[in-house]
């Protein structure tokens, strides 16, 4: 069952929403060839904690850390460990927190020094993919429009579009109702409703959709071993529009990085 907020929560959402950004333009900082993503998560942890939050992943379905850190080929759920980043690696980086009983939980894929000009249209088509299906999360559209648009998009591309691995709804839960896949039938699904929350994420993969799961019972990666990207964002339908909760501008802000991408999805524009 879908779990309306009210204006209210969905403003306490935003504060937690932005405190995964701020983490994750806390950890851009540190990305660079050699670091480690214990390095990272150890970062990230402090961060959190530090203001006013506890990490959201951490102990959640007993995953054993702050942050989920898949490099290169894995999909997500990656674990962190000591293997230094190198020079090339692209490392999809995803976040949660809670405060004030709700959850944050968004995620940004990062080149790690010089990457290949194929793997980082990889991540600026999966990127572009995350707003082409926001657009659609507006009042009396469904789930299968979002997913549909994700799908097409990044099909006529080559990509993969991950299955088994979806979006969903998010709250006073980290997993919530709906799933939001990305793919999908326009007209399928769940008919959004104002007062909404979701988290947003294409998955997408440069060969084939398919995937596996490793024996540690998280790591996914691609079944052919190509690169894979991973965007996201908390949306909120206001007014029966998409609404930003998150923002990728403290990344941004870290990395020297000019974007207006996001003033469409925010009412009001965002103060750093």
């Amino acid at each position: 069952m879908i779990k309306v907020k009210t204006r209210e929560e969905i403003e306490l959402m935003r504060e937690s929403a932005l405190i995964v950004s701020k983490t994750l333009g806390e950890v851009a900082k540190a990305i660079q060839p050699g670091v480690t993503t214990l390095q990272l998560d150890k970062i990230a942890e402090e961060f959190i904690r530090d203001h006013g939050a506890v990490p959201g992943f951490l102990g959640l379905y007993d995953f054993p850390n702050t942050l989920c850190m898949s490099p290169n080929s894995q999909v997500v759920h990656g674990i962190p460990n000591n293997d230094p980043l190198v020079d090339g690696d692209i490392i999809s980086i995803d976040c949660g927190a809670l405060k004030n009983g709700f959850y944050g939980d968004h995620a940004y894929t990062f080149p790690v020094g010089e990457i290949a000009p194929e793997t980082e249209q990889l991540l600026k088509v999966t990127k572009e993919s995350l707003y082409v299906g926001i657009r659609e999360f507006k009042a009396n559209n469904r789930v299968g429009d979002v997913g549909f648009a994700i799908q097409k998009y990044c099909e006529s591309f080559g990509y993969g579009v991950v299955r088994e691995l979806v979006g969903h709804g998010l709250g006073s839960e980290m997993h919530e109702d709906p799933e939001m896949p990305n793919y999908g039938k326009r007209g399928r699904g769940k008919k959004f409703v104002e007062g909404m929350v979701v988290a947003i994420e294409p998955m997408i993969n440069m060969g084939t959709h398919r995937i596996r799961q490793h024996r540690d019972g998280w790591t996914i990666t691609t079944l052919d071993g190509k690169p894979s990207a991973h965007f996201e964002h908390d949306v909120a339908l206001i007014d029966g529009k998409p609404e930003l909760l998150s923002t990728f501008a403290y990344i941004y802000e870290a990395l020297g990085i000019e974007s207006n991408e996001e003033a469409e999805f925010r009412q009001e524009a965002l103060v750093l």
